[in-house]
């Protein structure tokens, strides 16, 4: 495991990098809004990955990097995870696939991010799909606009809702609720499975 710091327009990032053995492609997931690259789904998701043969970039957001608890702006979020995109992808992933993901907030910016980062993958590990108890603050269209294969890895009792499978989108739906530590070994397979099937085409 390395440590790399990202210069960002925001501030510093941080990337935790995980290889694996083969290196088919690059999985770069964040965390949720208040969280931490250590959140347990996050950790499952980057060993199934590399147990496929797919490196991992666990990437901490400036301001979690700074301490703070509380969210930066969507926008700025979404340039910050690109700026570490950049960096990875021409330092330490040189033309390797890259697939995007994240955590309930880090799975928002991987779809809002998805396209212009040119990944050939998403993966969404606790989509937030509306706040609790507020449906009718959809955040579907951010999931909606991503046109590449997509893995959502939703509890089903996640009071954040659930999104539906979708043309390349699969759901894998666990028991559980929004921090999916209910089936931590179904995280793993989920993972490992699919990111196993979308990348085998590019291998």
């Amino acid at each position: 495991m390395t440590s790399r710091v990202v210069e960002t327009p925001h501030g510093p990032a941080r990337a935790e990098l995980h290889c694996a053995s083969g290196g088919r492609a690059a999985l770069l997931l964040g965390h949720g809004a208040g969280g931490l690259i250590t959140a347990p789904d996050l950790v499952a998701a980057a060993r199934a990955a590399v147990d496929v043969g797919v490196h991992v970039a666990l990437v901490e957001q400036p301001y979690r990097v700074a301490g703070r608890r509380a969210p930066a702006p969507a926008v700025q979020l979404d340039a910050a995870w690109l700026a570490v995109v950049e960096d990875l992808s021409t330092g330490w992933f040189d033309d390797l696939p890259l697939v995007f993901g994240g955590r309930s907030s880090g799975a928002r910016v991987a779809c809002r991010t998805s396209a212009e980062g040119q990944a050939v993958a998403v993966l969404c590990l606790a989509f937030p799909v509306h706040p609790p108890g507020r449906p009718e603050k959809t955040r579907l269209p951010e999931l909606d606009a991503v046109e590449v294969a997509t893995l959502v890895v939703q509890g089903e009792n996640d009071p954040f809702g659930r999104p539906a499978a979708a043309h390349h989108r699969e759901l894998a739906l666990l028991r559980g609720d929004h921090n999916l530590k209910a089936d931590l070994e179904g995280v793993h397979r989920a993972v490992g499975e699919w990111l196993d099937r979308v990348l085998r085409p590019m291998g």
